[in-house]
């Protein structure tokens, strides 16, 4: 495929003035809102709408805070008897009258429209390579037709749904046909719709166009386009999430761990039987929270966010427990039975990042603790292990003495990069006779994590780095000039330089808003990932801090790609048509381009790498 000319095509379509879309969903809504026919025989939709009787049901969509959205999608010989079609159906349903049609400000009107239609076998529908049989979310829909009727999966219901798989795609159409009756299961769906003939399949595409207060956006992938790398949309995410941390912030300092837009509920996909009244939360991920309200502050000075800040470690330090070692007394991050090295580590990072711009030293006792843990979780060889206490193993007690399966099934791949990480700014930032015992010891750890750990777990690593954790730390730890080793900054760049030829560039996919994203595979779909970009971001810093200058920009360059592949996850308040409490999702950053999950974590790592990002600013 000529992707290059595909995406140019698609470039020059979202430039055009799309008054005359504004002017017809007015006078659709006026419409709606009164007994006046619609009349759009004077509007010009040349190069914006091709309307062919045969391929262009319109779908129009009514969405409205806290109210259920009614759809009704028509097909006629005019696209204007086409929308007389779609009023008068909307008009019938049950709940058209707790709609407040003539308010711009509350009813929202989506326009989508077929542009698009191809006949598929169902069984060649794939996600993994970019040809014509590709289902892709929120680009892509389907259409399944039974003789004279027609059912419709169109490309915005994955945004709608928070759907990102075909499976959840074919699902969804097929519940609406006579298959969806004949059993529950959607694996059993699947397989009737591929043993049976007489239904046709067709992936579909679309224009979609939703109102926003007396304006019309055009959407791609059912949300904002995003052309072009900005440090004023970068700086403006930053401030607008970590507002959002702060207003659903708890009383007792922890944050609101998990956000469904669609469903407006705290609801976790990891752990959906928990109960509303004990739903899950993680200390890992809260202290995340906290690193990221300094990094606003950082960028702000405003003194809000490092109240916030301070009042979620008050929550973090109630979980600390206490061991004897040969340093002296050691504190740990004890949550849900657990002692995770990863949760020592990053309380250590946000103790320390709070210290770094505060000078608070309220909390020096805690640091010192949690850092004599962390050295004691080391082995001789340099191996950090991943838990103190793990309530499957020794019977929940300390896991001092553990043999090489216990070590195996307990690795984490993240936990000893962030406890290098807390370390690397405890030695850097912090005055105490312990600090040559930590550096001789993380040194061993160093060595052992870049040189050992790919042999002994090599089965764990994947062709595109994920230990931005590490790169963290390495970056921090080689403002010591003993740690300036070869070993230790090649990883670094290595695994950045590895990130950056594993980005979609600019016309290497059919997709635009594809730049930048990563890939394990070449035809996956794009991870736009904040946590790896941090590793990113990383080695930019230090490629600057070692005066690389040339290398410096090349990781500066792969950065902003990155982030401009970021940029939709952030819920603008033009975007949270489809949710049910718009006020609530707005400014949050999701985990996916469509699905609309939302967690501490997915806002924590987008945040931290736009705030470094935005440090780049000349």
């Amino acid at each position: 495929m000529d992707f290059e000319t595909i995406n140019d095509k698609e470039r020059e379509y979202f430039k055009q003035d799309f008054s005359c879309i504004n002017e017809l969903l007015n006078r659709f809504r006026k419409s709606l809102a009164t007994q006046d026919d619609i009349n759009i025989q004077d509007l010009n939709f040349d190069g914006v709408i091709n309307f062919s009787p045969l391929n262009t049901i319109v779908y129009i969509t009514l969405f409205q805070e806290g109210k259920k959205s009614i759809r009704y999608g028509g097909k006629k010989e005019t696209l204007e008897s086409t929308l007389r079609r779609d009023i008068e159906i909307i008009k019938k349903n049950k709940n058209f009258n707790e709609f407040e049609i003539s308010d711009s400000t509350k009813c929202r009107i989506l326009l989508e429209y077929v542009t698009e239609r191809h006949r598929v076998n169902p069984k060649d529908i794939q996600i993994t390579e970019f040809n014509e049989t590709r289902y892709e979310p929120g680009i892509t829909g389907i259409e399944l037709k039974l003789k004279n009727q027609s059912w419709y999966y169109m490309p915005t219901d994955a945004v709608k749904l928070s759907h990102m798989s075909l499976k959840m795609a074919l699902n969804s159409v097929l519940r609406q046909s006579p298959i969806g009756k004949m059993t529950d299961k959607i694996s059993e769906r699947i397989k009737i719709l591929i043993q049976s003939p007489e239904y046709e399949t067709y992936l579909i595409k679309s224009r979609a166009f939703v109102t926003f207060k007396d304006t019309v956006l055009p959407l791609y992938r059912g949300n904002t386009l995003y052309e072009k790398f900005d440090y004023d949309i970068v700086k403006n995410q930053i401030i607008k999430s970590s507002d959002w941390l702060i207003e659903n912030m708890y009383d007792d300092g922890r944050f609101l761990y998990y956000y469904d837009c669609c469903e407006d509920n705290f609801k976790d996909h990891e752990h959906p039987t928990r109960k509303e009244n004990n739903l899950y939360y993680n200390d890992l991920r809260h202290c995340g929270g906290i690193v990221a309200l300094i990094r606003a502050y950082e960028l702000t000075n405003d003194e809000k966010y490092i109240k916030a800040a301070k009042k979620a470690i008050n929550w973090s330090l109630t979980t600390l427990k206490s061991h004897d070692t040969k340093w002296g007394k050691a504190l740990y991050a004890h949550y849900n039975n657990k002692g995770k090295l990863g949760g020592s580590g990053l309380m250590l990072i946000a103790l320390m990042q709070y210290r770094n711009f505060t000078k608070d030293t309220n909390y020096d006792v805690s640091i010192r603790g949690l850092a004599i843990h962390l050295i004691s979780r080391v082995t001789n060889d340099g191996e950090f292990l991943g838990y103190y206490i793990h309530p499957q193993y020794q019977n929940g007690k300390p896991l001092t003495n553990m043999n090489k399966k216990e070590r195996k099934e307990t690795f984490s791949f993240y936990y000893p990069g962030e406890a290098l990480f807390g370390l690397a700014l405890f030695v850097n930032g912090f005055k105490d006779d312990i600090i040559p015992t930590v550096k001789e010891i993380c040194m061993k750890a160093l060595n052992w994590i870049v040189e050992e750990r790919p042999k002994y777990y090599a089965d764990l690593f994947t062709e595109l780095p994920s230990d931005a954790w590490l790169m963290q730390a390495i970056e921090e730890w080689t403002k010591n000039e003993e740690f300036q080793k070869d070993n230790l900054i090649n990883f670094v760049f290595n695994d950045a330089n590895t990130m950056i030829e594993k980005q979609y560039k600019r016309d290497d996919s059919p997709y635009i808003d594809y730049e930048g994203g990563y890939y394990y595979n070449y035809g996956d779909h794009y991870y736009p990932d904040g946590a790896r970009s941090e590793g990113l971001i990383a080695a930019y810093w230090l490629s600057k801090r070692l005066g690389k200058e040339e290398l410096a920009e090349h990781f500066l360059k792969g950065c902003k790609a990155a982030a401009l592949s970021q940029f939709a996850l952030f819920n603008t308040e033009e975007y949270t048509y489809a949710h049910k409490n718009p006020n609530r999702s707005k400014h949050c950053i999701r985990f996916k381009m469509t699905r609309q999950w939302v967690r501490v974590d997915t806002i924590q790592h987008v945040l931290c790498f736009f705030a470094r990002l935005y440090k780049t600013k000349k």
